[in-house]
Formats: structure tokens, sequence, C-alpha cells
């Protein structure tokens, strides 16, 4: 921690939990749903950078950065650096190393110090600080891992942690307080944590780059980055064990004997572990030993997290450990590191040796850093709400810890949900549960389509029958309708011959009509000349009278006058009454044309009325035909769905 990012998910990722799994902390892994897949990020405010997740990832889906660029990048720019070598290098690339350190004094690098000179002053604070301060049952910090944990998450063992600068730190100090140098430092790293030491306040910026073996070989390989065989520059002693397992121990044996218990402990599975442990032993005030040699890394700092990976599947760097250790312990007069010396000799020399350094500036201080990665806990009451989300519902389905989640126990699972770091569908139960709900759902489903299916074949064989009787009504209706236009075809002809013969009725009426007018004028000419006959009757008759009269005063003479007079007399009479007669048969003929005039009038209205009342037949047989054909039309269209369902029924 203290860098955010420095190791990070690749693309490689498949969620499959292992990395979870061998983590220390439960909440530096955060379980994602991404792309419709789970994805199992580092979460930089929770990971102590202890590379456990790289040594359990088969699919090489974490990665790290570190300073090797920028190292590079500066030395172009000509930036004076010095290198600070880990004592691991030597080991890791007996044959190359040498050339390599070449390579890099010819691109421009100044001086080249083993971190092993480091480690001998460290031993040498260690043991002045325990003897001055009577300090027992301390924790060494060479590794910035564990540093880290405590930091984090145990800061109740800060006291108990040696203050005192790893041997990185120790060499950095000497070469710039003690060397003069002022040029910026590169350490040459087999960790990954390193980092996070180098970016701390507490180290004061002695140390510019962390650059790790695997990424400066990739680059040295890449550049073709060789020169002249060169090695570091400072003579040391058993520093150089170090980043061995028990390096520390066997440094302190080496001064003080090996009656002290000095307790080894490393490897991710069991340090962190061991730690809570430590921290209750404390509290409990038990016995605790001399001192905690505690290394992250199972194998030391010799297979580091910033090692290539290849390096680590077999034991060579081990045995090259080895031969370093046996040459680390010189006979020369005068050197701490001579076999054949007691530990308290070898102390003495070592004491002389250092005698000109201050321990003040090597004593290192450390920071409680808890209060920004404190993992939350939930309560009783969020822990059931959290179960109850993972349908874990009774003691026993709390208790599975099948370890499949990567977490030890369902409620570690739980409590990473509370800090947001997972979610319940990366619970294999969880999602088996789901899966056996999701069965019972569909059988659930089935039956109720099943039932349902049932129905619609119920409901089909109505149908069916309601089809086939349909087809049947349609049948019937196609024929009605055939029928229906045909007859009304028949309507429209008929309809179409009585308006031509009221056409007839309607002239013979008219004809008639005007017959009647031409009666009534002869009967006005006839009234006209009765008239004139009773006229010239009246003035016949005076006549007559007159003759009469004449015939009288004639006497016998006029008597045959007189008989002529009477006849005319009669004859007038006669046509006077005949005239009169006339005029009043006239009068009935005239009323009985009225009635008959009046009557064909009607006649007519009638006749025009029915006239009217065919045309709106014949213009509704035509709308009658146009329906029918449109009846006729849907119809079709009905009956070939019909038919169709009933294929598709069949089907």
């Amino acid at each position: 921690m203290g860098v955010e990012g420095l190791i990070y998910t690749n693309e490689n990722c498949i969620g499959c939990n292992r990395c979870i799994s061998v983590c220390p902390v439960i909440t530096a892994n955060r379980a994602i749903e991404k792309d419709g897949k789970t994805v199992i990020e580092v979460d930089s405010d929770y990971c102590v950078a202890c590379g456990a997740c790289f040594d359990a990832c088969d699919h090489k889906a974490r990665s790290f950065w570190d300073d090797t660029d920028k190292f590079f990048e500066d030395l172009k720019r000509g930036e004076r650096i010095s290198l600070l070598l880990a004592p691991a290098f030597s080991a890791n690339y007996p044959a190359e190393y040498k050339r390599v350190l070449g390579g890099l004094k010819k691109l421009g690098v100044n001086r080249i110090i083993s971190v092993s000179f480091g480690a001998d002053i460290t031993t040498w604070a260690y043991l002045h600080y325990i003897s001055k301060h009577h300090f027992t049952g301390g924790i060494s910090q060479p590794c910035p891992a564990v540093v880290n944990y405590i930091e984090h998450y145990i800061p109740e063992l800060l006291p108990r942690l040696m203050p005192v600068h790893s041997p990185m730190m120790c060499a950095a100090i000497y070469m710039k307080k003690y060397l003069g140098l002022s040029d910026k430092l590169a350490f040459i790293s087999p960790c990954i944590a390193k980092k996070a030491e180098i970016s701390d306040p507490n180290t004061g910026g002695y140390v510019s780059y962390n650059v790790t073996f695997e990424h400066l070989m990739e680059y040295v390989r890449q550049h073709r980055i060789w020169g002249e065989e060169t090695g570091d520059e400072i003579e040391y002693g058993l520093g150089s064990i170090y980043p061995m397992p028990g390096g520390l121990k066997e440094n302190i044996y080496w001064f003080c004997g090996e009656n002290l218990f000095i307790r080894q402990i490393e490897g991710e599975k069991h340090i962190y572990h061991f730690l809570e442990d430590y921290k209750e032993r404390i509290k409990e005030k038990k016995s605790l030993p001399f001192m905690v040699d505690a290394l992250n890394c199972s194998q030391g700092c010799i297979y580091g997290t910033g090692i290539e990976q290849e390096k680590t599947e077999n034991e060579d760097i081990l045995y090259e450990m080895q031969k370093i250790k046996s040459a680390s312990r010189k006979n020369r007069p005068g050197s701490a590191w001579q076999e054949k010396l007691s530990p308290k000799r070898r102390l003495a020399l070592l004491n002389r040796q250092f005698k000109h350094l201050n321990p003040e500036d090597f004593v290192r201080k450390y920071t409680d850093k808890s209060a920004g990665s404190r993992i939350k806990m939930p309560t009783i009451q969020e822990q059931e709400e959290i179960f109850g989300e993972m349908y874990k519902l009774t003691e026993e389905e709390r208790r599975i810890n099948c370890s499949a989640c990567g977490y030890d126990s369902c409620l570690d699972m739980a409590t990473a949900i509370h800090n947001g770091s997972n979610y319940p569908g990366n619970c294999i139960h969880y999602t088996k549960d789901m899966v056996i709900r999701e069965k019972e759902r569909e059988k659930e489903t089935a039956q109720v389509l099943a039932e349902k299916n049932r129905h619609i074949m119920e409901r089909d064989e109505v149908i069916g029958s309601m089809v086939e009787e349909a087809d049947e009504d349609f049948s019937q209706l196609d024929l009605s309708i055939q029928g229906m236009l045909e007859g009304n075809s028949r309507n429209a002809g008929e309809s179409s011959n009585i308006s031509a013969s009221m056409e007839d009725v309607m002239d013979f009426c008219k004809k008639m009509k005007e017959s009647f007018e031409s009666i009534y004028q002869l009967l006005n000419q006839l009234e006209a000349n009765n008239n004139s006959i009773t006229q010239i009757a009246n003035q016949t008759n005076l006549l007559s009278l007159n003759a009469s009269i004449e015939a009288a005063r004639a006497g016998a003479a006029g008597r045959g006058f007189s008989v002529v007079a009477d006849q005319i007399k009669n004859l007038s009479e006669s046509s006077k009454d005949t005239a009169q007669g006339s005029n009043s048969n006239k009068e009935e003929i005239v009323k009985a044309m009225d009635i008959l005039s009046q009557e064909a009038e009607r006649l007519m209205q009638i006749v025009d009325r029915v006239n009217e009342r065919i045309h709106n037949l014949a213009a509704s047989t035509e709308e009658i035909a146009a329906s029918a054909a449109l009846i006729s039309q849907v119809s079709e269209g009905m009956k070939e769905r019909f038919s169709r369902l009933r294929r598709m029924q069949k089907d």
C-alpha cells in the first residue's frame, strides 16, 4: 500500500477466486461483474503487495508496475544514479549479473553498493538497540509487505516492530550520509512491495527507484544492455544471506549464539495468521521469543515477488545462495565473519567495524495507517440481512465454509460483501441454490404450461368444432349471398320493367288528360251552340207568335199559315228543350270529367311516387348488390383464415 495500483488485474482474469484464497486481506480483492463474467480486481486501498496472488494465479492475470522505465529514461537524460544491489541478484543470475552491471555502468550508472553491506549494518543496529533498550520479542522489518500489514491491520504490533531500517535503507543512508553521494539511488530489487517502502515518508526519500529483477532483465534483453563484467564495491559479511529464509536468525546466532529462541516465520499462508496470534500473545502477556524473523515470501527474498516466474520453478537460486553464504565467511584477521571466533568475539569485531556509525541515523519510525483501511465488521443484524440475500437461512447453511469463494468461511464472505468487495452471486452455493430454485420455478412453470396446454388442447378441440361449424355456416352464407345476388339481379330487372310500364301509364294519363281538355273544349263549344239554338228558338218562337197573330188576323186565309206557325213554335220549343237538356247533360259530363280528371291527376301523382320508389329501389338494388359482393369477399377471406386456422390446428 501507499502506492495506488502497484499490483493490478489484467485482461487474463477469469474470476476463479484463487487470488482471494491466498490473500491475507479479505477486502484487497474486489469481485465484480464485468462484461457478463466475474473479474477479481485488486483494491489498492487494502492491498499490502504481498504478491501471493502471483503464485496462486495460473492465468497470469496479475501484473505490477515499478520504476524500471523511469530509471532508464532518467539515465538517458544524464541523471546521476547509483545502484543498491540486492544480494539475491547474483544468485538469480550468476552467469549474467556482472555483464548486466557492466552494461548499466556503460549507460551511466555511477556506483554499485551491495545491500548485503546494508544488512550487516541492520544486524549491528538491531543488536545495539536490543542491548540498549532490553528490547526482546521484536519483529524484524526487512520485509515491506509485513510492515504494510502491521501498519494497516494490526497497529497494536507497531511498538513491536524493530525501529531500525531495512538493509536497503541502511545501505542508502550509508551512501548518502557517510559516503557523501548526492546521486539518485536505484534499488535492483526482488520485491514489488519495496516501492511502498521507498515511497513511505518515514524512509526520508533516500531511494528513488524500485527496479525489479523481472522488469530489469526484460529491458536488458530487449535493448541488449551488456558490458564488461563489473561487481559491487564494498565488502560485506553474512548480511548476504538476509534474503534466505532464516537469514536474519543466522546472523543473530552468529553474534549471540544459538541458545536464543528466534521465531522464524515466512510465507503468506502463515505469517499473517502468526501476527494475529502474536498480537493476542502480547495482550495475554505470554512468553515471547528473543526476536521474530518474519518474511512474507515462503522461500525468502531470493524467490521474491519481483523475480522472473521461471526462476521459481527450481532450487538453483538456493544453491547459489549457499555459495554466497560460504564466501561471506572470511577468515582474515580482524573480520567479524571468522568461523573460528566465538559469537561474543564476533560481536565485538562487528561493533568495532561500525563504531564510526551513529545508530540514531538508522532508526526507523512507523505510522498507524489503519484508519484508512479499516475493515468494517457487519453487525448481527447486518449479517442476517446479507445471509438472507445469499439464501443462507439456517446455521448449517451459514457454516458450509467450502472456500470456493476464496474465503475461509461464509462469515468472511459476508464480511467482504458488507465491505463492497464481493457479491452473493460469487458464492457457489448461492448459485447452486439459485439453479435449484430456478429449476423448481421451471418445474412449476412447466406444470402451469402443461395445464395451460391441456386447456389449450381442449380449447383447440372446441375451436376446431367451431371452425367446422363456421365453415359450414360460411358455405350456407355463400349460397345465401349468391341467391340474394341472383334475386337482387332479378329484382333489378323487374324494377326496370315496372319503371318502363309505369312510364307508359304516365304517358296514358297525360294523353287522357289532354283528351279531357279537348272534350272540355268541345263541350264548351256545344254549350255555345246550345245557347245559340236557344236564342234562335226564342226568336223563332217570337216569329211564330207574330205569325199566329197575323194568321188570326187573316182569318181563314191565314189558317194554314197558323198551322205552320204552330209547327214552327213546336219546333222552336222542342229545340229549346233539346238545347237546354243538352246543357244539363253537359254539366253532368263536366262533373264526370272533373272527377275523371282529378282521378287521373291522382293517378299521375301515385304513378310519380311509385316511379320515384322504383328508382330508389333500383339504386338500393345496386347498393345491395355492392354490399352483397363485399360481404361475399369478406366471407371468402374469413373462410380462408378459418381454413388456415384449421390447418395450423392440425399441424
